[in-house]
């Protein structure tokens, strides 16, 4: 891939989901889904917006250093895959204990299960870890 594509899949501060106001939204109108090391919550919005990102990770997860690594590597998920969403959401990515001492390959095959399990992606045969992840 040439270097310049990568700069298209930024997360800039307007995708990512900031407010408690936005998390209580998606928790109670959204939908829930676990897989593996994570737990998918997600809020579909209107066409014209686009698809936001919010992570949450609890203490269970280790200390600090375990907590920043796991937002890292769910932010990198969701920064990857984010054109293959099939229309956009708010996605809410709760991180589960089991994160701590996983690979970015093994987080992306949770997620990229989460999301076909739950329909949300444009071609669910399409997404795939990327090799060497």
């Amino acid at each position: 891939m040439p270097a310049g594509s990568f700069a298209s899949l930024g997360l800039p501060r307007d995708r990512r989901i900031k407010h408690r106001r936005d998390f209580q939204r998606a928790k109670v109108q959204g939908r829930r889904l676990a897989q593996g090391c994570l737990v998918l919550n997600w809020l579909p919005l209107d066409q014209g917006f686009s698809s936001r990102l919010g992570v949450i990770t609890a203490r269970s997860v280790g200390n600090a250093v375990a907590r920043n690594r796991a937002r890292r590597l769910l932010r990198e998920c969701f920064r990857l895959h984010q054109r293959e969403l099939a229309s956009p959401l708010d996605v809410i990515l709760v991180a589960r204990a089991s994160i701590a001492g996983r690979t970015l390959g093994q987080v992306q095959k949770d997620y990229l299960s989460a999301l076909r399990r739950a329909a949300l992606l444009r071609d669910p045969g399409a997404a795939s870890v990327l090799p060497g992840a």
